[in-house]
């Protein structure tokens, strides 16, 4: 289960030692590029109080908001299983699309031809310059993992995905499955 090496498509699971910080502590991320010039994911189990709706008013349909990280968290991005529905989608593996036209995006989960298990919107994204996310291996803030769910990813993740791969990656990690989110107020 556990891959040393960060590529598109892979889970960075947050390391229980990543406490204090706001933005990662207990999250996975979706890693939707990785090359020599850096990395982009998607924090995929850190909902918002948002839906699409609050922030797309041409959208009928309360399709939950997640914040996808700390990067530009004034922009909406998402990712998506149905590439023969949305033109211009970029392939990040095992079934999973990033972006593709917008408009059309609208159109498609008005008419119903879309569905809250078919794509998932960010509020922001995770990015790291280049070989950043190298060194935060290296000081062993994340576990890189295969996504082993393909494209029922998007449905899968949930708030509880990261206790839910504490349990998967057992050993050490058992523990702190069920601890407190903030240990200090135990």
């Amino acid at each position: 289960m556990i891959d040393l090496k960060p590529k598109k498509g892979k889970l960075l699971i947050a390391e229980p030692a990543l406490t204090g910080d706001v933005s990662f502590n207990r999250s996975v991320v979706l890693l939707a590029e990785h090359n020599q010039e850096g990395s982009v994911g998607f924090i995929l189990n850190k909902p918002l109080e948002y839906s699409i709706s609050d922030l797309v008013s041409e959208i009928d349909i309360p399709f939950q908001v997640y914040n996808g990280g700390p990067v530009e968290q004034d922009n909406l991005y998402f990712i998506h299983k149905v590439p023969h529905l949305i033109d211009n989608s970029i392939e990040i593996s095992n079934g999973i699309y990033w972006g593709g036209d917008f408009e059309m995006t609208i159109a498609l989960i008005n008419q119903k031809l879309i569905s809250e298990e078919d794509i998932r919107f960010f509020l922001g994204y995770s990015g790291w310059s280049s070989l950043q996310l190298d060194q935060e291996l290296s000081s062993k803030s994340w576990v890189v993992v295969r996504n082993d769910y393909d494209s029922a990813l998007i449905r899968k993740s949930s708030e509880a995905f990261w206790k839910e791969k504490m349990v998967e990656l057992g050993g050490n990690y058992l523990i702190w499955s069920n601890a407190p989110e903030n240990p200090g107020l135990n």
